[in-house]
């Protein structure tokens, strides 16, 4: 089968693009013909090895797939041959990727697509709908009614945790650029700050003079000395972005207003979070509340490309390698 790999960790100029052994799958696994990938920040992170996982070369990147079942393992219950279905966790933690003409998925990572659904758009979505589905339900612990600051509210996963926060009936401030306005109060934002203001928490004070409930950085600045003020008593501050950073922690701040800080990496999530976000995104999917704002369709041949593109930030949207025609 035709696959982007590697052989070692590197930049983008380590994937390769050439025929692979198809994959075997076990008792619990299903096989599935892939039909689209995504490319992610943290598929860059485990070809680098800036994000340390067990890894057996050559190794097939990417964790994102949307695609038709062509075989199913005697102990995987639910699944047939020809089931469209997608999973947005392969490519760490020992299992191969997704950007191959086939994967082996296990039968819990793995959720049916609804009917209708564009796969393009679907797998756009599986990484940053997932992850932000966490960071406001298992890690956030959100509520209707409770008022939710989003810093990066125009980017992918910026926009489905305004997306998810509004359905979910709370009050969303959305940190975002001046152009991307219209955009993020499309999907649900009440209030909207320039993020090139001279004083952005001055104005989402103004905007919640008794703090907001939960805070989410998704653009990875993490300024903790400000976000944790900015928060309610009993706030909690979510940390999903910027892996580099070394931000100050204001203790006093937070143990004196019972606020909180809570950290996590979506490739930590186990089986039963991510079949929770999965459920929650498919509910979306399928009701056409839940959209990727721009998507860009490259050949799986030009997987290299796209990771140095998006290596060097040069995306906007995202980058889906189409595999089967």
């Amino acid at each position: 089968m035709r696959a982007a790999f590697i052989t070692q960790l590197g930049s983008p100029d380590v994937i390769r693009y050439g025929e692979l052994p198809p994959p075997v799958p076990g008792p619990n696994d299903v096989l599935v013909d892939v039909e689209v990938t995504a490319v992610n920040h943290v598929d860059g992170f485990v070809r680098s090895g800036a994000w340390r996982t067990p890894l057996a070369f050559p190794f097939v990147i990417g964790r994102d797939l949307v695609g038709t079942v062509a075989a199913v393992g005697p102990g995987a219950p639910g699944f047939r041959p020809g089931d469209r279905v997608w999973c947005n966790s392969l490519g760490h933690d020992g299992r191969q990727g997704a950007a191959a003409e086939q994967a082996v998925v296990a039968a819990g990572r793995l959720y049916h697509l609804p009917e209708g659904t564009d796969p393009v758009a679907a797998v756009a979505l599986a990484h940053p709908a997932a992850t932000a589905h966490l960071a406001l339900f298992a890690h956030g612990r959100l509520r209707a009614g409770e008022t939710v600051a989003v810093l990066g509210a125009g980017g992918n996963v910026g926009g489905a945790i305004v997306t998810m926060a509004a359905r979910a009936g709370a009050r969303v401030i959305a940190v975002a650029s001046g152009r991307d306005e219209e955009y993020v109060r499309s999907l649900g934002a009440d209030e909207v700050v320039d993020y090139r203001h001279s004083d952005v928490a001055g104005r989402i004070r103004a905007a919640a003079p008794a703090g907001v409930d939960l805070h989410v950085d998704t653009s990875g600045r993490n300024d903790l000395d400000t976000a944790v003020d900015l928060l309610a008593s009993r706030g909690r501050l979510v940390l999903l972005a910027g892996l580099r950073t070394r931000p100050v922690l204001p203790v006093g701040p937070l143990y004196l207003m019972d606020r909180s800080v809570h950290g996590f990496a979506i490739s930590h999530a186990d089986t039963a979070q991510l079949a929770g976000a999965a459920r929650g995104i498919n509910g979306l999917l399928a009701s056409g509340h839940l959209r990727p704002r721009a998507t860009e369709v490259l050949p799986l041949s030009e997987a290299a490309d796209a990771h140095r593109r998006l290596d060097e930030g040069k995306v906007r949207g995202k980058l889906v390698l189409g595999v089967r025609r």
